[in-house]
């Protein structure tokens, strides 16, 4: 599973120059964080939108968003935008300022524990 190089190239016009913005490849895909929480990403030729708990039924309520579903079971505060969805750099910029908002106001994440290598010794 591969990500529509177009699609990244475009969110990365509008996604802002950041210190604490990065990308990072993950489930196949492109996905963007910021201050290390996940906020809009790439699968396939697909948005992945962190648009919250909150608002979730309104963002699928939008025409071209569907659930995000990995496994089986709906993640829900998280969408999947179809292609008809993104298509103009408005469309993406308001995706990307919506899930900025969300990730923004998540609490800070605590640093990950130090995982032995060998758990054996």
């Amino acid at each position: 599973m591969s990500y529509d190089e177009t699609l990244a190239a475009r969110l990365r016009q509008v996604l802002p120059l950041r210190e604490d913005l990065t990308e990072l490849k993950m489930f196949g895909g492109l996905a963007f964080m910021l201050d290390g929480k996940m906020f809009i990403g790439i699968v396939r030729d697909e948005l992945m939108v962190r648009v919250g708990a909150e608002r979730y039924d309104e963002a699928l309520s939008r025409p071209h968003v569907r659930p995000m579903d990995f496994t089986g079971r709906p993640m829900k505060g998280y969408v999947f935008v179809t292609p008809e969805g993104h298509r103009d750099v408005g469309a993406i910029a308001e995706w990307v300022d919506w899930s900025m908002e969300v990730a923004a106001a998540l609490p800070r994440k605590k640093p990950a524990k130090a995982r032995p290598r060998n758990p054996r010794v």
